[in-house]
C-alpha cells in the first residue's frame, strides 16, 4: 500500500518532513490551504465510469493557436517537470463543456517510480504510467490566472494519460528528447524549446468526460471544469526512466527523484460526470468530428483512420 505525495512517497505512520509538507497536511500548515482540507469538490478523483451521465450535445475541443507552432520554456520546479508557453503566444482551447475560450498557461507532467502508476486521476480504478495536464485560464473574464484561479469559471484543465509503449507520442518525444532532458536535471534548470505542435500531444480520436474540481496544488481553489482525455497516449520505457533522474532538489543537496508527484484521490462526493461517449456502448469506435481535435487557423481537423 502506497501514500502518494507530491515528491516522493510517505512511509505509512511514519511522520516526516517531507510527509508534513504533503498533501494530508496543506490544510494544516497554511490557513490560506484551508480548502484542500475542507473542500468538497477537491481534485483528483477516481471516474466511476458507471455514474458517468451522456450527453451527446457536448461539442468537440477546439484548439487554436493562431496557425502557429509554439515556443515556450521547459522548467524542473522541484515538483514538476512544466512547460510554459511563450506568454506573447495565444494558445486557447473552447468546446466540451467551456462556454468560454481559455488561454494556455502551463503544461504539467505527473509520473510515478514504477510503470503501473503515476497518474493522479483514475478510471474505474485504473491508474497510468503519467499524467498530462493543460492548464489553462478563462481570459474572457479574467487577466490571469491568479485572478481566475480564484474565482468561478476560471480554470480549465485537460488530463491527457500515457501508459508505456513502443512508439512514442510525437510532442512528448519533442519535450523528453535527451537534450531537453538533461538541461532540466534540478530545481530551478530551465531550457527554451521551439516549433512545437501542440495538436500531436492529442490522440487521433477520442472521447472525454468532465466534471467540476479544483487545482491538485495549494490552495486547492473549486474553480477548475476537469476534462479527462479517455484514450491514453504511448510514452516510453526510456522517457519515463529520464523523467525519475530528474531531482526535485537543487545540485548541491541530496537527489530526491521528482516521481511521484500526485496528490492522493479526494472523493467525488455528489459532483456529477458528464461525458461524449455512450458509456452503454464502450466498445464503440470514436468516429466523426465529436471525437477529434478541432484546430483552427492550421491544417484540417485530425482525420480517423
Amino acid at each position: 500500500m502506497r501514500t502518494r505525495t507530491l515528491g516522493g512517497l510517505c512511509l505509512l505512520g511514519v511522520l516526516t518532513a517531507t510527509c508534513m509538507a504533503g498533501p494530508p497536511f496543506w490544510g494544516l500548515v497554511n490557513s490560506a490551504w484551508s480548502l484542500c482540507a475542507i473542500g468538497k469538490r477537491q481534485s483528483p478523483v477516481d471516474v466511476n465510469t458507471s455514474q458517468m451521465v451522456f450527453d451527446p450535445f457536448l461539442p468537440p475541443l477546439r484548439l487554436s493557436t493562431g496557425g502557429k507552432k509554439i515556443s515556450g520554456t521547459m522548467y524542473n520546479t522541484g515538483r514538476h517537470v512544466s512547460f510554459r508557453p511563450d506568454p506573447l503566444q495565444l494558445v486557447n482551447v473552447s468546446g466540451g463543456p467551456l462556454l468560454y475560450s481559455h488561454r494556455l498557461q502551463e503544461i504539467r507532467l505527473h509520473f510515478g517510480s514504477e510503470d503501473g502508476f503515476g497518474s493522479e486521476h483514475e478510471i474505474d480504478g485504473e491508474t497510468y504510467s503519467a499524467e498530462v495536464q493543460l492548464i489553462h485560464y478563462n481570459q474572457e473574464l479574467y487577466p490571469n490566472i491568479s485572478e481566475a484561479s480564484r474565482n468561478p469559471n476560471g480554470l480549465a484543465v485537460i488530463s491527457i494519460f500515457a501508459n508505456i509503449g513502443p512508439s512514442p507520442n510525437p510532442f512528448l518525444t519533442r519535450l523528453l528528447n535527451r537534450e531537453t532532458i538533461t538541461r532540466i536535471s534540478y530545481k530551478n534548470d530551465a531550457y527554451l524549446l521551439h516549433d512545437l505542435s501542440l495538436e500531436d500531444l492529442y490522440p487521433e480520436a477520442f472521447g472525454f468526460i468532465t466534471y467540476q474540481g479544483s487545482m491538485s496544488t495549494p490552495p486547492c481553489y473549486e474553480t477548475a471544469t476537469w476534462i479527462l482525455i479517455d484514450r491514453p497516449i504511448n510514452i516510453t520505457s526510456v522517457q519515463i526512466h529520464s523523467l525519475r533522474l530528474l531531482s526535485q532538489n537543487l545540485p548541491s543537496q541530496i537527489f530526491r527523484s521528482m516521481s511521484d508527484n500526485s496528490r492522493p484521490l479526494q472523493p467525488l462526493l455528489h459532483r456529477s460526470l458528464r461525458g461524449n461517449r455512450d458509456p452503454r456502448r464502450p466498445t464503440r469506435r470514436c468516429k466523426g468530428g465529436n471525437f477529434r481535435l478541432h484546430v483552427d487557423g492550421t491544417r484540417p481537423p485530425k482525420t480517423i483512420v
